[in-house]
């Protein structure tokens, strides 16, 4: 059974920041992409960034040079760096993984709990 748990999440004020970890355990063969959603109330969610197995990413265009997301591929480990954080980020942050489990041939997409990130004075 695979599982992504993700920490880092609380309450911060504008122009602080905050790093997210999220964490794939379980059975798993190979992750082929990993990354972080956000959904802020009566929104829906979005994606906040992606990254590759080969280290390529992607971000939303209202975080871009403000958010970093990385991986460490030996602890199938995500992140999120997060800076000069604005209320408008304020959402529960989700984590999510493109992979294969052990026994299967194809990949599927798995989903965290979600971590709450809440910008304010």
């Amino acid at each position: 059974q695979v599982q992504l748990v993700e920490s880092g999440g609380g309450l911060v004020q504008p122009g602080g920041s905050l790093r997210l970890s999220c964490v794939a355990s379980g059975t798993i063969f190979s992750i082929k992409a990993m990354g972080w959603y956000r959904q802020a109330p009566g929104k829906q969610r979005e994606l906040v960034a992606a990254i590759t197995g080969g280290g390529s990413t992607n971000y939303e265009d209202s975080v871009k040079g403000r958010f970093t997301i990385s991986r460490d591929n030996a602890k199938n480990t995500v992140y999120l760096q997060m800076n000069s954080l604005n209320p408008e980020d304020t959402a529960v942050y989700y984590c999510n993984a493109d992979l294969i489990p052990y026994g299967r041939s194809r990949s599927r997409e798995y989903w965290g709990q979600g971590t709450q990130v809440t910008v304010s004075s």
